[in-house]
């Protein structure tokens, strides 16, 4: 089944000379292509053509031209301003992972981690493979220290922190609410990277309201925030890694236990009903139940 969901796409290949693309780095093969003119161009503002000819290996996912066309207009002119260096690496580096991921392996995986931090989501459906909302139309464009995936859309990291995108769902105003009560609205605010078992709304109502309201109260905001802080684990860990790891250290200074069953993956006994949603600066997995730290 992967051999035919790729043999149309390698089939394809007109114009490119497996053997030929192979003696070239990953930059040197995208400008010969003649299509990916404003990658090469915004590869150059971003100072990261030395990095993508580097030894590596890296796997790149390539938007053509007419991807970067898509985006609106004056999008490109504006990414490409000096003041905004930063914001086109860390779209860049987000087209870019780590090793040499032939289109066999994209497969065999739902996401790979970008060079940026945050998560790819890989698709196969019908035959078609997808990178977050892009098509891969192209694959396994060999080169020296690397391969080049092309795809049809340019895919954009999450630009928002934790506390924005659970503000934007619109099912974590309870949670949102405790953070600010606690004051660590600006620590999940800040570079992290963070990992946030983030209970819904509905989490919170199986929770008697008038200890809600009290945790709420000026004069418990350091229990609060010792409830909320075992809800942070420290750095960016996708659900995978969190399964393989069966336990991680939270902020409150206690460790969750963390496992997968027949009936879903929990931690501690609230179930994971969602997971790698990414934010700027960590992920969010979505978890049914509040959990509370072992009393002291």
């Amino acid at each position: 089944m992967k051999t035919k969901i790729f043999g149309l796409a390698l089939a394809s290949f007109v114009g490119f000379s497996s053997f030929a693309m192979a003696q070239k780095n990953i930059v040197e093969t995208a400008v010969e292509a003649g299509s990916f003119k404003t990658l090469a161009a915004a590869l150059t503002a971003a100072d990261l053509v030395d990095a993508v000819k580097g030894p590596g290996p890296f796997t790149v996912f390539a938007p053509t031209d007419e991807a970067f066309a898509k985006l609106p207009k004056g999008t490109v002119e504006t990414l490409l301003k000096p003041e905004n260096k930063s914001k086109l690496q860390d779209i860049l580096k987000y087209h870019v992972v780590k090793g040499k991921v032939m289109a066999a392996d994209v497969v065999k995986v739902k996401g790979a981690v970008a060079l940026n931090g945050q998560r790819i989501d890989v698709k196969v459906d019908g035959g078609k493979v997808s990178v977050d909302s892009a098509n891969v139309v192209k694959t396994d464009i060999g080169c020296t220290n690397g391969v080049i995936h092309v795809i049809d859309s340019v895919i954009l990291p999450a630009s928002d922190a934790i506390p924005v995108v659970a503000d934007k769902a619109g099912k974590f105003k309870t949670l949102l609410a405790a953070v600010k009560a606690a004051g660590l609205a600006e620590a999940l605010s800040g570079e992290g990277p963070f990992t946030v078992f983030a209970p819904t709304d509905e989490a919170f109502a199986k929770i008697p309201q008038a200890t809600i309201a009290d945790l709420l109260k000026p004069e418990n905001k350091e229990k609060l925030a010792a409830i909320l802080k075992y809800h942070v684990v420290s750095g960016r860990v996708y659900s995978e890694d969190a399964v393989a790891a069966k336990s991680a250290n939270t902020l409150q200074g206690a460790a969750v236990a963390i496992k997968a069953t027949d009936k879903g993956a929990f931690v501690n006994d609230a179930k994971i009903i969602a997971t790698d949603v990414d934010a700027s600066n960590g992920v969010i997995h979505i978890i049914d139940t509040v959990i509370m730290p072992p009393a002291k």
